[in-house]
């Protein structure tokens, strides 16, 4: 029987983050090096230079970390972005598919081009990117697939028509994902997160009104907005041995917001 150290124990397990340069992926690759997993975080190449000083981050704790470019929208990159990622320290055996964008469009201005770019990187690239890592995971009889839903995964906001679309998409997605790869004991889980409100780069622009933000934390049970360092715990839960017996669900991670 091991030990309850040791079923969170990350040492030797390889993860990769997509929208690891910034926010909640950013935390996220960082929360996964504290508990002692080696770490590619992949962003756009636009990135590239936040993707360094992450990297630079996880060093400090003395864990092995890496980075790749890669616009994970264009299904053809995925390929040999994950042969890249895999020569830094073997393949993946935790992937965390936090890319994602909100483009906060009214629904009379939605193109077909914004609602297509939503749905390619916050639905379409999670699926395609796991599909990739799920041969190898299944030969080591281990992984976490772990997806980032939100709010909007069960709620409606304003101006978010294709993010909200994307989002549900992303809680049914992630139970078909367990469906298909958590069978015949594969060692292979798959869930998400659903976070509240953090303040990051998707919701800059809410945090330039205090009293939305007020607002918003009072909608909360807690009565607080979430801080970045709220994910440690959940991260590690779910990419460890601690959650072998979950997959297939979303565990909201906002302070109550969806309880009330």
């Amino acid at each position: 029987m091991s030990t309850i150290k040791e079923l969170f124990e990350l040492s030797g397990r390889v993860a990769m983050v997509t929208g690891g340069s910034s926010g909640i992926g950013r935390a996220i690759a960082y929360h996964l090096a504290q508990a002692g997993a080696a770490v590619v975080h992949v962003a756009l190449p636009r990135e590239e230079k936040a993707l360094k000083e992450a990297v630079k981050e996880v060093e400090t704790l003395g864990v092995s970390a890496a980075y790749e470019t890669c616009d994970v929208s264009n299904l053809d990159e995925l390929p040999g972005m994950v042969e890249r990622a895999s020569s830094h320290f073997g393949s993946p055996d935790i992937l965390v598919n936090a890319a994602g964008v909100n483009l906060r469009e009214p629904w009379e201005e939605v193109s077909p081009e914004t609602w297509n770019t939503t749905i390619a990187i916050n639905l379409t690239a999670p699926f395609f990117l796991a599909r990739l890592l799920v041969p190898s995971m299944r030969s080591k009889g281990w992984g976490k697939i772990i997806n980032i839903g939100s709010l909007q995964s069960v709620r409606a906001f304003p101006n978010s028509a294709a993010y909200g679309a994307s989002k549900g998409g992303v809680a049914q997605l992630t139970r078909a994902m367990a469906e298909a790869w958590s069978k015949d004991q594969s060692g292979i889980t798959c869930n998400a997160i659903g976070p509240g409100f953090f303040k990051t780069g998707l919701t800059a622009p809410l945090y330039d009104d205090q009293k939305v933000i007020d607002a918003l934390a009072r909608q909360t049970i807690i009565g607080r907005n979430g801080e970045l360092s709220d994910l440690a715990g959940l991260i590690v839960f779910l990419s460890s041995r601690a959650s072998d017996y979950i997959t297939g669900q979303m565990i909201f991670l906002d302070g109550g917001w969806s309880a009330k």
